[in-house]
């Protein structure tokens, strides 16, 4: 029997790392622990799992059998997985705060997009970032 890393157990069942991370931390998944503080998933549990979420192996994250679903691929590499921790519409646009492991992650969009994505709070999405810069900066 396979034993998992939280990563390799994430992509056998087509969910983002974080996902996983708050479903372990939340008790939906058993886990073991290596000496190091690491997470393990058996292969049964990811099997329990995949019946479970009703996901095949490989499985984007996409949900392409609801009415209307649509699935893409998309060029861009700099992709931030998280929940939506919180959702204001005001207007013509809507800020959407996804939760990004500890880290909180804001976009602005059109309402008209809002809209189309259905987002609402405790919602599964990715930032897409496409930028010609990107500066760091560290406090003295």
């Amino acid at each position: 029997m396979a034993v998992f890393t939280v990563r390799q157990a994430a992509a056998q069942l087509g969910v983002g790392y974080s996902t996983l991370k708050q479903w372990i931390h939340r008790g939906r998944v058993r886990t073991t622990l290596t000496t190091g503080g690491h997470h393990r998933i058996d292969e049964a549990e990811v099997d329990r799992l995949r019946v479970k979420e009703h996901r095949a192996p490989g499985r984007p994250t996409g949900r392409p059998d609801k009415p209307g679903g649509v699935l893409m691929l998309v060029s861009g590499r700099n992709r931030l997985r998280g929940v939506v921790e919180e959702v204001r519409r005001e207007g013509l646009v809507a800020q959407v705060r996804l939760r990004i492991g500890d880290q909180l992650l804001t976009a602005v969009i059109t309402r008209d997009a809002f809209d189309e994505l259905k987002l609402k709070r405790g919602d599964d999405a990715t930032a897409l970032i496409k930028s010609t810069e990107v500066m760091i900066a560290r406090e003295l």
